[in-house]
């Protein structure tokens, strides 16, 4: 699934950040052409606004792929928007035809196809994949406001997207979730604790950037280039 369904509003642009272009291109569309380009993947589910309907198709053909791409409307939350996109895809994910479900920000257009096919295949091996990169220079804040480095031999690390998680656990944690009536931080965190189900970290890129601010595109249009196509 990609998610499309946040207004972006630090970009500055006064619309949703996905879907400003990016070599000639809508933001959103490089995510659905990664997705296109990896085997491994049989559906795309984009998550969106209600009032992007018409951007979201307009970003979908400028995408040109040869997967089908179903968009359904979005929560209030991320964990809402991920719960609508699992309640859409649960009948595969019941039936066993769909054996793990990815997750991507629309927001970030560089991850390319291998990342997100490393973490289909680390994902159906272990139970869950997430892509990380050290923060060497972060330390972790104590709720007096005390900064403490991390313990020996350990590090920080930031998260990026795509994740990619085995669908029935999922499906499952976030069922737990609905009916616990909690969110998770992220979608890993939904599946913190559940038997069988191991999240690896695998390495991420920093080239594979969010856009958040306006000199996020400046960046992006430059790396753009030289990203790999497959």
């Amino acid at each position: 699934m990609v998610l499309a369904g946040g207004s972006g509003t630090r970009v500055g642009a006064g619309e949703n950040k996905v879907y400003l272009p990016l070599g000639g291109r809508p933001v959103v569309s490089w995510a659905l052409s990664w997705a296109d380009a990896v085997p491994e993947v049989g559906r795309v589910v984009l998550v969106i606004r209600p009032q992007d309907e018409a951007r979201a198709q307009e970003a979908v053909s400028a995408a040109g792929i040869r997967l089908p791409v179903e968009i359904i409307h979005g929560g209030v939350t991320r964990h809402g928007s991920e719960q609508n996109a699992l309640d859409h895809l649960s009948w595969p994910i019941c039936a066993g035809s769909l054996q793990v479900v990815a997750i991507h920000d629309g927001a970030r257009p560089l991850a390319g196809p291998g990342l997100l096919r490393t973490v289909i295949q680390a994902a159906a091996a272990h139970g869950g994949a997430v892509p990380t990169l050290p923060e060497n220079e972060a330390w972790a804040m104590d709720e007096a406001g005390r900064l403490n480095p991390p313990p020996p031999g350990e590090t920080l690390h930031r998260v990026q997207t795509p994740q990619a998680f085995r669908a029935t656990p999922l499906l499952e944690a976030y069922a737990q979730a609905l009916r616990d009536g909690t969110e998770g931080t992220d979608t890993s965190a939904a599946l913190e604790g559940r038997n069988g189900v191991r999240v690896v970290a695998v390495a991420g890129s920093p080239e594979n950037l969010k856009v958040t601010f306006a000199e996020d595109m400046t960046r992006a249009e430059a790396l753009l280039p030289h990203l790999p196509s497959s």
